[in-house]
């Protein structure tokens, strides 16, 4: 559909990333003459669908919806498997990890399901993961499997073509191995008929006429076979640069490992008769200890983990956000990744177009973004009510919730009632174990006698501005009074990590004046009564 004419040209204009590479390969395409795109995402599924995977489909998503606003030049997006690659070593998260050992080096395709035999294989299964999840998201693809390819002899007129320019792929490739391995290089890793194993053998013999090489087999017999039909796939350097040319790919994005190779895959694209595809290269993501998530090792995050605690689209906002910075990709970015994406939705309906496209729901939503739910609550705030409530079930946040907005209910904001049920099971699992409260120091009594007094001067249901000021006026104390500017006084940051500190368990927290609105004035009273008492120290957890 054509885009509206002013959104267009701001589209033209905006320097939201998408909008900058969008603009590159619709500079690309009219050179070309090509009358339809092709977007691909590749796949390696020795593995379990990481976070990472995700990522890199929902970006490039992001840039064809972008490249659809610029012009009416119809687009497609592959999502291609890389499952005929040999199982070079056994995944550490898999269930018994021996089973599979008699199937080493095996197309991952040809290697039993180990997570129950509903599968045909274990590529089979890792395959349907993906989609599933890319299904859950809505995303608008094709999936390709490389074993389908192969066998299909989709590739089979790109692999002749290979064969005929053997000398001149080994020209490329041979200066980037080491000496002991150029001895025994070929772009070719035949099946071996005999053990169905992906070999890495060096060819006796590559006949381009016939369509044919020669190599030993694992029984030690020199074995002649087509490099077509399935029989043979190619080196994931050289299989990079095939595929591309095999399928006209016009853009793909992939991971900051990949840059060094990117030239060679280029070169690769070019020798067997194709322009190489737009790339976007991103940064990779961390656990917490700072080390590359990996499928095989199932460090990081999962997508299923993610979801357990936090909603798709604060998912689908960690992955526009910075793609060319390195991220640490781990539990404790869940709580901002939600609450910043609200602060985006909620903006959006006031913005102007150039700016609404600057806006990250945009391009989560494709240009449609959902209405923002008016009153809605932070996940942050959630948080410290489920502590101070000891929930464990979302309907206890609720009777908190509609007595301080009667409004609201699960039924008018159905994101706050998703969002109530995450900030349970989160609490749960890394707020609570971590939660350490402290007794306060005879001066921080003190403080703390004098704000419950103040907050009892004031009726339930005041509002959380009027709240943070009486908390503003009983903070500006030695050692919290601080001189302003204009010289007055305000209160220094330290009061309120106290406040987070004796009465939350934490080192920062939400907009006390919120918390208190939302907790209740007697409830929070009653906090710091508590606190005073020390029963906060002791039993970790306040009672309800």
């Amino acid at each position: 559909m054509t885009a509206d004419p002013a959104l267009r040209a701001a589209a033209f204009e905006s320097k939201a990333w998408p909008f900058e590479e969008a603009r590159k390969l619709l500079d690309r395409v009219k050179r070309t003459g090509k009358t339809e795109v092709l977007f691909e995402t590749g796949y390696g599924p020795s593995g379990l669908p990481h976070i990472g995977t995700f990522g890199e489909v929902a970006r490039t998503t992001m840039v064809r919806r972008a490249f659809e606003t610029l012009c009416d030049i119809p687009t497609r997006l592959l999502c291609f498997s890389d499952d005929m690659d040999g199982m070079r070593k056994i995944p550490e998260n898999v269930p018994d990890r021996k089973v599979l050992e008699p199937y080493l080096h095996m197309p991952l395709t040809a290697v039993p399901d180990p997570f129950g035999g509903s599968y045909p294989s274990f590529g089979d299964h890792n395959n349907a993961m993906l989609r599933r999840f890319l299904d859950t998201f809505g995303f608008d693809y094709e999936f390709a499997s490389a074993t389908a390819y192969y066998k299909s002899g989709r590739f089979d007129e790109m692999l002749l073509r290979a064969l005929a320019r053997f000398d001149d792929i080994m020209a490329v490739m041979l200066p980037t191995l080491g000496e002991e391995r150029q001895a025994t290089y070929s772009p070719f890793l035949p099946i071996s008929p005999s053990t169905g194993r992906v070999l890495y053998v060096p060819m006796k013999d590559v006949n381009a006429k016939a369509g044919t090489i020669t190599f030993a087999d694992e029984d030690g017999r020199d074995v002649t076979i087509p490099v077509t039909g399935g029989r043979t796939k190619l080196q994931w350097k050289p299989d990079f640069g095939m595929r591309w040319a095999a399928l006209g790919v016009d853009f793909e994005m992939f991971g900051k490992d990949h840059q060094t190779n990117a030239p060679i895959y280029d070169r690769i694209c070019e020798i067997l008769g194709a322009e190489a595809p737009q790339h976007y290269v991103y940064e990779l993501f961390l656990d917490d200890k700072g080390q590359k998530i990996s499928k095989s090792k199932g460090n990081g995050l999962t997508i299923d983990e993610w979801l357990t605690y936090a909603d798709p689209d604060s998912l689908s906002l960690y992955m526009y956000s910075k793609p060319r910075e390195a991220k640490k990709l781990y539990f404790d970015v869940i709580p901002r990744a939600v609450d910043d994406y609200a602060a985006f939705l909620s903006a959006y309906p006031r913005q102007e177009s150039k700016d609404r496209l600057m806006n990250p729901v945009w391009h989560i939503h494709q240009g449609k973004p959902p209405k923002p739910e008016e009153g809605a609550i932070s996940f942050a705030l959630l948080l410290n009510l489920v502590a101070v409530a000891n929930a464990e079930d979302k309907s206890v946040l609720w009777a908190f919730i509609r007595r301080y907005a009667p409004a609201l209910s699960p039924e008018t904001h159905p994101r706050l009632d998703s969002l109530t049920g995450y900030a349970v099971r989160y609490f749960a699992d890394f707020v609570k174990p971590k939660k350490q409260y402290r007794m306060p120091t005879p001066e921080e009594a003190v403080a703390l006698r004098d704000l419950a007094t103040a907050l009892g001067q004031l009726p339930e249901g005041t509002s959380p501005e009027e709240i943070q000021q009486k908390v503003y006026d009983v903070g500006r104390r030695d050692p919290y009074k601080t001189v302003l500017k204009d010289g007055s006084t305000g209160v220094a940051q330290g009061w309120f990590n106290m406040l987070y500190q004796v009465l939350l368990g934490e080192e920062k927290g939400p907009r006390f004046g919120s918390f208190v609105a939302l907790y209740g004035i007697g409830n929070t009273r009653a906090l710091i009564e508590s606190a005073l008492n020390g029963d906060l120290v002791t039993a970790g957890i306040p009672a309800r």
